[in-house]
């Protein structure tokens, strides 16, 4: 039986994309070798490497506007702790939107590096919404912020202006919508959302901020280091990279970020609407603030769950089950996810409810 996999990471990826890198797994661009054990120093993975990073900015809208993309390891929670040690000044201080769990991880590793201001959390309310209306510290050395929450099912619409360089933990809807991305200074995403497997994150920065905040930062660390060595600088996940780079190709194919959206949204439209519609589910955070990559919702009565977990276990549904620290239900619809596998969810609900007295 076909499966729908709405797991929330690792997630699915396009068929095309597992088919070309099965592929490169018995023999890459017919070298004779695999992708596994192909040195990364070789010209066809060097080549693979400058091409994904050329890529990444071209489907962002970023190329010739001054930034770097890099192709690290350690996942979006190193990222907690590279992006203060190089941005925030030794006697400076960092501004943080507290929006869910990973905002919440990053936050306590830049109070490791000096004064840390949270501007605003919903942490009171189980993260339901997203805050808004909030101040941003002028004289803060950068501000922060988590653009989707894969547990919660939030996401930010409207991002706050501001004059301080701007840093976006984007692990869970990068390359899932239209953005102007100039607006951000780094981006960072894990990769086994919307790119490829675990096993790398994408980091944009914008080269033109590093380097101010007077720290000696190691070398491991340090963003300048990895931009000299053309994210080469340790032995980098060949095979992860390799497969976010196919992905990014099957993305552009497709029409990019523009018409992935389209679809996104409609699938997101779909659910949302039978979510709402159906007496017998209720979403669990702010309508404005929905996430169209993470749909979390629940039954209104538990009694009912042992058939709904019948029902979509016998169609093939799978890693729907929510986060523990949320209940019920999570879709995690990113970009590979058809449309009709969104149909199949909704014919399980709405069965439940022409079964339910």
């Amino acid at each position: 039986m076909k499966k729908h996999n709405y797991s929330a990471g690792p997630c699915i990826l396009p068929q095309i994309v597992f088919e070309k890198a099965s592929q490169a797994v018995l023999n890459f661009n017919d070298t004779g070798l695999s992708i596994l054990e192909i040195s990364h120093r070789s010209k066809e993975f060097v080549t693979v490497m400058d091409d994904a990073r050329a890529l990444a900015l071209e489907l962002l809208g970023l190329e010739g506007k001054g930034y770097q993309a890099l192709f690290l390891q350690g996942g979006a929670s190193l990222e907690f702790l590279r992006v203060p040690y190089n941005l925030m000044k030794t006697d400076g201080k960092a501004a943080y939107l507290d929006t869910g769990t990973w905002s919440n991880g990053a936050i306590k590793e830049a109070k490791s590096f000096g004064e840390t201001v949270v501007v605003a959390s919903s942490k009171e309310s189980n993260y339901t919404f997203i805050p808004k209306e909030y101040s941003i510290p002028a004289d803060a050395d950068y501000f922060h912020c988590t653009s989707n929450n894969t547990i919660f099912g939030t996401q930010i619409k409207s991002f706050p202006e501001t004059s301080i360089p701007v840093v976006c933990d984007m692990s869970s809807d990068i390359f899932s919508r239209v953005l102007d991305f100039s607006k951000f200074d780094i981006i960072y995403a894990g990769a086994q959302k919307n790119m490829g497997p675990a096993g790398t994150t994408l980091i944009v920065v914008k080269e033109e901020i590093l380097g101010k905040n007077g720290r000696n930062i190691p070398n491991i660390l340090n963003y300048q280091q990895h931009i000299s060595k053309e994210s080469m600088y340790n032995t980098p996940a060949v095979f992860a990279i390799y497969t976010s780079f196919l992905t990014l190709q099957w993305l552009k194919e497709k029409g990019g970020i523009a018409a992935i959206e389209i679809e996104n949204e409609a699938k997101a439209a779909l659910l949302y609407a039978e979510i709402d519609r159906n007496p017998l589910f209720k979403g669990v955070v702010a309508t404005e603030d929905r996430s169209i990559m993470n749909a979390t919702f629940i039954l209104h009565n538990e009694a009912h769950q042992e058939a709904f977990d019948a029902l979509w276990k016998a169609a093939g549904i799978s890693g729907i089950n929510g986060h523990r620290s949320v209940g019920g239900y999570r879709a995690s619809m990113y970009n590979a996810l058809p449309i009709q596998s969104v149909q199949v969810l909704v014919d399980a609900m709405k069965t439940l409810e022409n079964n339910t007295p």
